[in-house]
Order: C-alpha cells, then structure tokens, then sequence
C-alpha cells in the first residue's frame, strides 16, 4: 500500500496519480511488497483469478452436476 511521508497517510493504488505520485503534495509514492503493478496506459490493475478459486469454482460446479444426476437417477 503506498504511503506518503509528507502527508502521513497510506493511499490506495487507484488513488494515487498515473505516475505513482501522491494526489496532494506531488511526491513519487513507493508501493510497498506484493504491490499490485498498474498498466501504463489505462491504470488499470493487472489482477489475475487465483488458481484456488478457480478450483473451488470446477469443485462446485461438479457437485452440483453429480446432484442433478441424483435428483433424477
């Protein structure tokens, strides 16, 4: 999460300005580790499915088929 020494306050990464600069007094914010990394053009965080949630989504999705069979077996 960026922070700010001069303001003394941590920012959010959509907050912040498209150069990585605090929105009130201009100074080049550091993002802290595990930061997400922004696009250039749009700003848009780069977020990808975790791979556990995608499992719980083909996990899910089997019961519920395995389920439907039994309804009508």
């Amino acid at each position: 999460m960026p922070w700010c020494e001069d303001c003394a306050k941590y920012y959010t990464p959509n907050s912040v300005n498209t150069d990585g600069s605090c929105p009130q007094c201009g100074e080049i914010l550091q993002l802290g580790e595990g930061a997400e990394h922004t696009h250039e053009e749009g700003g848009e965080v780069d977020e990808s499915t975790p791979w556990h949630f995608k499992l719980m989504v083909v996990a899910v999705v089997t019961y519920l088929g395995w389920r439907l069979i039994q309804l009508f077996a």
